[in-house]
């Protein structure tokens, strides 16, 4: 059994209803899982004590990447997190009329490999909410499941 935290940004609830359903799908899997709104959390220690980090952010932008604000908070000292040593992947949902879908997995794999940690999977970019892009958001969960077991 690992020790998963899901950290999710969202503005509209579409990343919030990804984030407790891939909650749901580890946690029945048989792994301990945390999930948290990135409005209540620190980034000091935010990875300590976990085995592997899921982090959710919704993002849109036409010039640049612009992360939701909740999550751009935290995102301002991610190195503080602890993240070196971890398993890691990212997650969103977007609207894909926005040039820079889903931008924020780009910009948060980009991080925490910098900061050391280890991505499992390639990030998950989905139009919408999780009703949506179900089959999407399952496949992706047992992919991570494979993960955390291998």
């Amino acid at each position: 059994m690992m020790k998963v935290l899901i950290v999710y940004g969202s503005t509209t609830g579409n990343t919030a209803g990804i984030a407790e359903a891939l909650g749901e799908q580890i946690g029945g899997a048989g792994h301990e899982v945390a999930v948290k709104n990135a409005a209540d959390v620190t980034a000091e220690g935010l990875c300590e004590g976990y085995d592997a980090v899921l982090f959710g952010c919704s993002a849109w932008g036409t010039d640049e990447v612009e992360m939701q604000d909740d999550f751009q908070a935290l995102f301002d000292d991610f190195d503080a997190i602890g993240a070196s040593g971890k398993k890691a992947a990212c997650f969103a949902s977007g609207d894909s009329s926005f040039e820079h879908f889903c931008g924020a997995v780009d910009v948060l794999e980009n991080r925490l490999a910098g900061l050391g940690a280890s991505i499992m999977e390639e990030g998950l970019k989905v139009e919408g909410d999780y009703s949506g892009s179900k089959d999407d958001v399952d496949d992706w969960g047992r992919r991570i499941i494979a993960d955390l077991q291998g």
